[in-house]
């Protein structure tokens, strides 16, 4: 029995492992096509493209995932690819916005109203929580991958046209203008910097606690958003209360 037992552990962290590599795969799935749609599938030329492509390699990402999404941008099988934001309430009326890539937009939309109401939120309409982020372009520089130190970094990316910095234990994170991120990821990454992150993400305002005994309810409806294959992005205006084990 313990020889069963001890199967059943390893292929359970197995089946843990994939698809926790699954998800990853996924996500540089979506950013290699987002990247390749708007800057074209030539990475000599696209560096939002190299950005992307180095993430693939580094995770071991199989040529065939990559090709795929360079071929969904450019148009390879026939399937066009549209970008959709969905607006809702969590438990609590916590601000949640979803930003998904889909070719089936009811799909999507039933999948995320679905999301919503079995975890007791509610869909929104445009515009009923977006005013509540703030749009910016985030890049984000290891600091494991650079030698300089946090004045140094700000520095740089002060130079490179950024408006703001924040130092963590792990990251410098930049922070620009929307308009701004592909000039000073550009400047960053010219200046010999490796970047891990380049995009234009949503920022919460302000946030709102969940309430304690809603929860497991928010984090599920968290979950299965992040988990549905069309879900690209979620952002949430919303904090965990400290005694939180979510």
């Amino acid at each position: 029995m313990s020889g069963h037992s001890k199967w059943h552990n390893i292929q359970g962290r197995k089946n843990a492992q994939d698809a926790k590599r699954g998800k990853i795969f996924q996500k540089i799935s979506r950013n290699l096509y987002q990247a390749a749609k708007v800057g074209g599938v030539d990475a000599e030329s696209n560096p939002q493209l190299r950005l992307e492509l180095e993430k693939a390699r580094a995770a071991n990402m199989p040529k065939d995932n990559v090709q795929r999404a360079l071929d969904k941008a450019s148009g390879v099988g026939g399937a066009k690819f549209e970008e959709v934001t969905y607006e809702g309430y969590g438990p609590g009326g916590t601000a949640v916005m979803v930003s998904a890539l889909t070719d089936n937009k009811n799909r999507t939309a039933a999948a995320i109203r679905s999301a919503f109401t079995h975890h007791g939120g509610s869909l929104g309409t445009n515009g009923s929580v977006s005013y509540m982020f703030d749009r910016k372009g985030f890049v984000s520089v290891l600091r494991d991958t650079t030698t300089d130190d946090e004045d140094t970094m700000l520095l740089a990316a002060l130079d490179a046209g950024a408006d703001d910095m924040k130092a963590t234990d792990s990251e410098y994170q930049i922070f620009t203008a929307p308009t701004s991120m592909t000039a000073v990821r550009d400047a960053l990454q010219q200046a010999g910097y490796q970047l891990d992150t380049a995009e234009v993400r949503l920022f919460p305002e302000t946030t709102t606690e969940v309430p304690e005994d809603k929860v497991d309810q928010y984090s599920a409806l968290i979950d299965e958003l992040s988990e549905d294959d069309d879900v690209q992005d979620v952002y949430e205006a919303a904090v965990l209360p400290a005694n939180s084990n979510n």
